[in-house]
């Protein structure tokens, strides 16, 4: 694809910074470098130069260029090191503006621009967003792991498969009198096809545990009132994030905070009190906590270990069950998984291993083939539901059959943005930040 204007933004986040990077991308981006900076360096090496607009200095920095196609979209690009204060910047990027054909990239245009000149995948891409924005160790190896080829290849193979199946059934239909053809796919298509769409429907199936790596391991702390519930996320958090008083039923709404536990993303979450509400708005708190809970990948069930407070009607999930307040006991050993004190402190440590044993088997799944994009998985779905049409159909309807293969294809050649993309690109690449 060719494109006609040229565009630019600021890459490198917010300011003010130490440094500040303007990138440019698009067929003026030599005649920009050589008009604010007096030349084009060589490619792939910094120049120190002044950056001007005319006879205005706007800043000295560095200048880079990097000529297409081996470029990150495919086109000449260009980068401005500035110093990263607001002002400069602003200059830098009004003086941009003001050019013939430059205008300001929206949001993900730079790598929209890299997927339209085959430089990276639809895949590979939204991987690139995630591992911007990845905030754990976790996150970013599987960021990490999804930007490579990986998931190109596998759909790949599978479309292949496909192909020589249908390529095998279209054979049998047209040229069945011919010595080398096979006379009946039944036995050997068929059964490899069932097996690939099991393959698939796995592959699919998969996605929860992508959604945990990339989303967090979701851990709800559900409880009666004055249990501790919110002590217990302030302690973990190291900072006040809930109200915490004497008086039950103060927590009415949910609260979460994001932890990093052994480099997994761990969403923790305060819900109120369960009890028979004492009014409308606690029975609405009531009704999330318990909505939120049916959620969780991990639901603490806490209770006042020396005045415990047992409850009905929890929902059927993995579960821990922790005593708190173990400052108070006298000469008891009640039976939790875990006992703790919010106060002094004691078994919060203990708690956080648990907490990371409950996701360690996520974590381990970082650096697998896994769909991450709920977009990936209904068209694994879409193929999945082809495939079945296929296998189950009637026996001499080869010629459906056989269109039923294809539409299982095209549902995998649509993950990776190979086949007829074009009306889900702005969606895709809007979720990108400016600059990238």
């Amino acid at each position: 694809m060719l494109t006609r204007d040229t565009i630019f933004a600021l890459s490198s986040g917010a300011l003010p910074s130490g440094v500040a990077v303007v990138r440019l991308s698009g067929p003026a981006t030599a005649d920009v470098l050589e008009r604010m900076t007096g030349g084009v360096p060589p490619p792939r090496r910094a120049k120190l130069t002044a950056i001007a607009n005319g006879e205005d200095l706007l800043d000295r920095g560095l200048c880079l260029f990097f000529p297409g196609p081996t470029s990150f979209t495919g086109e000449d690009c260009g980068e401005l090191h500035l110093h990263g204060g607001r002002a400069v910047v602003a200059a830098v990027l009004e003086a941009l503006g003001s050019l013939p054909g430059l205008r300001a990239a929206e949001a993900g245009e730079f790598t929209k621009r890299a997927f339209l000149h085959g430089k990276v995948d639809l895949t590979g891409a939204e991987a690139l967003s995630d591992l911007i924005a990845a905030e754990t160790e976790a996150q970013r190896r599987f960021a990490l792991a999804n930007s490579s080829e990986q998931h190109r290849m596998l759909y790949d193979k599978w479309r292949q498969q496909l192909i020589h199946a249908r390529a095998m059934i279209e054979a049998e239909l047209d040229f069945a009198d011919e010595s080398d053809v096979p006379g009946s796919v039944a036995e050997t298509v068929w059964a490899e096809l069932t097996d690939l769409r099991a393959a698939i429907a796995a592959h699919a199936a998969s996605y929860r545990d992508a959604e945990i790596l990339r989303d967090g391991f979701q851990v709800v702390i559900l409880g009666a009132p004055n249990a501790g519930k919110s002590s217990l996320l302030n302690v973990l958090a190291r900072r006040e994030v809930a109200i915490v008083t004497d008086e039950p039923g103060t927590t009415r709404d949910i609260l979460e905070v994001n932890l990093d536990i052994g480099g997994m993303k761990l969403v923790l979450t305060d819900t109120a009190g369960i009890r028979e509400a004492r009014g409308r708005v606690e029975a609405i708190g009531i009704e999330r906590s318990l909505a939120r809970a049916e959620r969780a990948d991990l639901v603490l069930l806490l209770e006042d270990a020396a005045a415990p407070a047992p409850f009905r009607g929890l929902p059927d999930r993995p579960r821990l069950r922790v005593g708190n307040k173990s400052d108070l006991l006298v000469g008891q050993s009640p039976d939790y998984d875990c006992l703790i004190s919010t106060t002094t402190g004691d078994g919060l440590d203990r708690l956080l291993d648990l907490l990371r044993e409950r996701s360690a088997g996520y974590q381990e799944r970082a650096g697998e083939i896994l769909p991450f994009r709920a977009r990936h998985v209904a068209l694994l779905n879409e193929a999945v539901e082809s495939l079945d049409t296929a296998l189950h159909g009637i026996p001499e309807d080869l010629e459906l059959r056989a269109e039923n293969l294809r539409l299982a294809s095209v549902a995998l050649g649509r993950v990776c943005g190979d086949i007829d993309v074009e009306d889900l690109l702005d969606t895709i690449f809007s979720s990108f930040c400016i600059g990238k």
